[in-house]
């Protein structure tokens, strides 16, 4: 198959809206404590969604799994569950940031790690300042860092211009931006899950599973490890704040918050599906595909952010800061994607 950039920067956008909108359902939800919400709608997330997903696009999802080396499943299973820690706190930095400003800080750490760490041990990421188009791929990802700061900056502008939010009604930027880094940190690691499973993808491809298709199985794998992480902690959470009930509370409705988590979950387990379909098309220097995904994740939780009035009362600088936050954005993924149209 021959790799296609720009249908590959098309594919992180589409993984880049399921991944800024998984969260706006979980909004919805009434009458539960967010570790009910959070560990129903990870189940989808985690388990069901990428077990037919997989079913659906391989010939022999177990046995592809099976056949491969122990080795390569425990590293990708250890990664995933180090992801596990990154997204659990990534859901507690949406409850003290908002979805826009949540996203921006925790993204740019995931982008920063993600996207230049894994091309470190090969040597691959300097044989990129040698060559025209490795150079203006790192501008691309250095363009992606200054638009999260940005964005970041409009975020640290909005709750001194509005220091009572009702959209985000636990704002609190001090505890916020400390979860949030935290989490962009470990969140990093599905960069080094994909890594360690590309055997994984690779026995996939031999069993007669296109390439397109290569990295379902491995999200078995590794989003297994992130279900563990977080069905610990939301258990131990609900054993602590005794809101266990929830799950089957009378005078809730039950039927409307299953619903919304299932399609939460679901809707945030597209976005590694769409990503492992971008990765194929990336070409040579497919692991900027994180700082790509990363990108688009945050433009479309910022238009998000709008769409729930977020940003409703912010001064008009702010509002520049907002749009130029975008723009930036977006430039560093046509930037990147230009790049490794000039390496391949």
């Amino acid at each position: 198959m021959t790799p296609n950039p720009f249908l590959g920067v098309f594919l992180h956008s589409i993984g880049g809206l399921a991944a800024a909108s998984f969260y706006v359902p979980y909004k919805r939800v009434r009458g539960w404590a967010w570790e009910t919400f959070w560990l129903v709608g990870g189940f989808f997330s985690w388990i069901v969604a990428p077990w037919v997903v997989a079913l659906a696009t391989t010939p022999d999802a177990l046995g592809i799994i099976l056949a491969a080396p122990p080795r390569v499943l425990f590293w990708s299973w250890f990664f995933g569950v180090l992801w596990g820690i990154g997204g659990l706190t990534f859901g507690l930095s949406m409850r003290y940031l908002g979805i826009s400003l949540g996203y921006a800080v925790a993204l740019g750490f995931c982008a920063a790690f993600g996207t230049l760490i894994p091309a470190i041990p090969g040597g691959e990421l300097w044989r990129m300042f040698g060559t025209i188009g490795g150079q203006v791929t790192l501008l691309g990802v250095l363009v992606c860092l200054v638009g999260i700061a940005i964005s970041g900056v409009a975020g640290r502008r909005k709750e001194r211009e509005i220091p009572n939010d009702e959209a985000t009604p636990e704002m609190n930027v001090g505890k916020g931006l400390a979860v949030a880094t935290f989490a962009g940190i470990m969140s990093a690691c599905m960069a080094f899950a994909m890594d360690a499973a590309k055997p994984i993808a690779a026995i996939a491809v031999e069993r007669g599973t296109a390439e397109i298709w290569q990295t379902t199985p491995s999200f078995i794998v590794i989003l297994f490890g992130g279900f563990v992480t977080n069905s610990i902690w939301c258990v131990w959470l609900s054993r602590r704040n005794r809101t266990g009930g929830d799950y089957l509370a009378k005078g809730r409705p039950l039927a409307a918050n299953y619903l919304l988590c299932m399609l939460g979950g679901t809707t945030w387990y597209l976005q590694f599906m769409f990503y492992g379909m971008g990765t194929t098309q990336m070409g040579r220097y497919n692991f900027v595909s994180w700082s790509l995904h990363m990108s688009a994740i945050i433009v479309f939780s910022t238009l998000w952010g709008i769409a729930l009035r977020e940003w409703r009362g912010v001064g008009s600088g702010t509002r520049r800061l907002v749009g130029l936050g975008l723009a930036v954005l977006i430039g560093s993924m046509l930037i990147v994607g230009h790049g490794t149209t000039l390496s391949k």
